[in-house]
């Protein structure tokens, strides 16, 4: 009675995905989702396709934060800006490398994840025979992914 007019609850039963953690109100193992929308008309598919992608638009908003966003560390305007346009490259380049390079399930990774098992390999780089070689320790447990990513990287066509 205390809710606008047109106001609607919609509830999901849906089983949770892989490895996620259940609560102690996940009854035989499924999840109760719900929403809330004052959105007259439309099939009920189309609104619920409507609240997944906004979630996934969230989503797009906590990597930014993850990646930079959360605050702005320089005092002038222009300064920050150019780290905004740091940050909005960072997140082109987090969109498409999971595309183009990872396979798996590593293409779910979180800016965070990838920060701490991609990205903070202690490598070395080695100049021999006119070559540039990027050498990973052996004993690091995501290397064989670096080195699928990098292989499936420079499989791909020239551009030019």
């Amino acid at each position: 009675s205390t809710w606008p007019k047109g106001m609607r609850l919609i509830v999901r039963k849906e089983r949770p995905h892989p490895g996620a953690q259940l609560r102690f109100t996940d009854l035989d193992g499924l999840r109760l989702t719900c929403f809330a929308t004052n959105t007259k008309g439309g099939q009920l598919a189309d609104l619920e396709l409507r609240h997944r992608r906004r979630a996934r638009c969230e989503d797009r908003i906590r990597n930014a934060r993850d990646t930079g966003l959360r605050n702005l560390p320089l005092h002038d305007t222009a300064q920050n800006q150019i780290w905004l346009e740091i940050i909005s490259l960072a997140l082109d380049l987090l969109a498409w490398m999971p595309m183009l390079a990872l396979t798996g399930n590593t293409r779910r990774w979180e800016p965070k994840r990838l920060r701490l098992r991609l990205f903070s390999a202690a490598a070395q780089l080695v100049n021999t025979g006119r070559r540039r070689l990027l050498r990973l320790p052996a004993r690091w447990p995501w290397t064989s992914v670096i080195n699928n990513a990098m292989g499936r990287l420079q499989a791909l066509p020239n551009p030019g």
